[in-house]
């Protein structure tokens, strides 16, 4: 092939000891980038999944993608027997289902509150909204209320950017611990918005972390007014429908905005969703929903002096797994997202703490370079023991009743003010395995619910009609247990009443708010 070679006018050829030095250089700086680019965690290093799991997803032995089905179903079974507070354990690799577990007393059909995992998806709406030049995260967030008036508007409020707000360091007064006391004002005060807008400024926006959500749930407003539509409307449009979700539950605040810090309820293997997309870069289905540089932004680790891992865009870091991000919820609420393993592990949960299962689940992972050997046997011990923990325990025989529950049953006890707002109780015994509890908090009417005194829940519909089980035991001849799980609602709580005369004293503990306080009663007199 001949090929002719024009030069430039001008053009001096360098001696041939110049130009090898050059294809040195040149081969040495290519080598560079090539193995910073295999070196680099990200996401991007995912292979492009089988299929979408728009419409589902599919399911895979354990074995097919190198995991035990065996280690598997002793952790299952270990959750059980500890009970630890798992409600749903689902594990997701190459794009397929290996496990999916629920635990009574729930059952995996409706809906469940995933929490703070609620800022992960905030933040990607924020995101989207971003890729679409409808927002900029260097934009002011003063500038998204020219209508309202601002207290405390000294210049570093007046400095505070979208994109301060998605990575937690505003600068805001807010106490987060414990259970984000501040959270708890916001919640009593008659405008949001405004409690969250007129808190103080405590330091240089952008100089220092702090985990506060009254300053995340101004960007549900701040994306209204960017968009002109709700955070829901926007969600299901650009995410939800994309996405292929099904039921999603999403309250509001008093004048209306979507929370933009938590309550969100969803299922989860639409919670794994998000997790996938974030795994392929932001494309679902061959169209990007959110762009790869967003993903990227919103998964490095911009605060790192933090009381937890370093935090990015609505997304903590994982140091530990080369790669590895996680959205995460009060009482157990997870997306695990693992690239390194092309992995997905989503909770649902009433009050644990991620470590007390990822020992025996990482565990469970044998090779992801090559499939295991069939296990037939142990993959149906496995399904036995998924349908093992959704079952109800056996119920227990009926313990003979203290004295004092005779002497206590149909009575009415009242509170002063306390932390737990509670105003009034009665328990009624009749000798059966099943009792009445009539509960008054303040704010709701008052409630009858059945409760089981054979370790089996009563179900009855919670203040939003959905479901919620009680039961209890005599601990001993004064005190008896009684256990509420909200279940969907991410709430659990175990109050503790000790009778003595014409007295009671409480103690309410929360496992999913960790939380707990100690107040008296006294019997109410005709």
């Amino acid at each position: 092939m001949n090929m002719k070679v024009h030069l430039r006018k001008g053009f001096v050829v360098p001696p041939i000891r110049t130009v090898i030095i050059i294809l040195i250089l040149v081969a040495v700086a290519i080598a560079a980038v090539l193995i910073w680019q295999a070196v680099k965690p990200s996401a991007s290093e995912v292979p492009a999944p089988d299929y979408w799991p728009t419409t589902g997803w599919r399911s895979s032995t354990p074995e097919a993608q190198g995991i035990d089905s065996d280690k598997l179903t002793e952790l299952l079974l270990a959750i059980r027997e500890k009970n630890i507070q798992v409600h749903s354990l689902l594990v997701i690799r190459n794009g397929y289902v290996v496990t999916n577990a629920t635990f009574y007393p729930y059952d995996g059909q409706t809906v469940h509150n995933v929490a703070s995992v609620t800022k992960s998806f905030m933040t990607t709406l924020i995101g989207i909204a971003a890729d679409q030049g409808k927002l900029d995260l260097d934009d002011k967030m003063v500038s998204f209320f020219p209508n309202r008036t601002i207290a405390d508007l000294d210049p570093r409020k007046q400095d505070i950017t979208v994109r301060h707000l998605v990575g937690m360091s505003s600068g805001l007064d807010c106490a987060a611990e414990p259970d984000e006391p501040t959270l708890k004002e916001m919640e009593g005060s008659p405008d949001w918005v405004q409690f969250a807008l007129d808190r103080k400024v405590v330091w240089e926006p952008g100089q220092q972390f702090m985990y506060c959500s009254p300053a995340i749930h101004l960007l549900s407003p701040i994306l209204q007014q960017a968009t002109g539509m709700t955070t829901l409307d926007f969600a299901r449009q650009y995410l939800f429908e994309p996405l292929g979700f099904g039921d999603v539950m999403w309250p509001q605040d008093p004048q209306g905005y979507y929370d933009g810090w938590s309550d969100v309820s969803l299922h989860p293997h639409d919670m794994a969703k998000l997790g996938f997309l974030f795994l392929h870069q932001g494309q679902w289905e061959g169209r990007q929903i959110v762009s790869p540089e967003w993903v990227e932004e919103a998964i490095s680790a911009h605060m790192t002096e933090t009381d937890d891992d370093p935090y990015g865009y609505g997304w903590w870091i994982d140091p530990a797994v080369e790669s590895g991000f996680r959205a995460s919820g009060r009482g157990g609420q997870r997306i695990v997202v693992l690239p390194e393993w092309d992995m997905v592990v989503v909770t649902t949960g009433g009050g644990f703490e991620l470590n007390e299962i990822a020992e025996p689940i990482v565990a469970s992972f044998v090779d992801f370079e090559n499939p295991l050997p069939a296990n037939p046997e142990g993959e149906s011990r496995l399904q036995e023991a998924i349908k093992t923990v959704a079952q109800p325990p056996e119920p227990q025989p009926n313990a003979s009743l203290p004295e004092i529950a005779r002497m206590i049953s149909d009575k009415t006890y009242v509170f002063d003010p306390n932390p737990a707002g509670l105003e009034s109780s009665v328990l009624v015994f009749d000798g059966t395995s099943e009792a009445t509890a009539f509960i008054q908090f303040s704010g709701r009417p008052l409630g009858s619910v059945p409760v089981g005194l054979d370790s089996v829940y009563r179900f009855s519909p919670g203040p939003d009609g959905r479901t919620q089980g009680y039961r209890g035991a005599w601990t001993d001849p004064q005190t008896f247990l009684l256990e509420y799980d909200g279940i969907t609602n991410n709430d659990h709580a175990f109050l503790q009443f000790r009778f003595e005369g014409d007295r009671v004293e409480v103690s309410l503990q929360e496992t999913a708010h960790e939380v707990g306080v100690q107040f008296a009663g006294r019997l109410q007199q005709p």
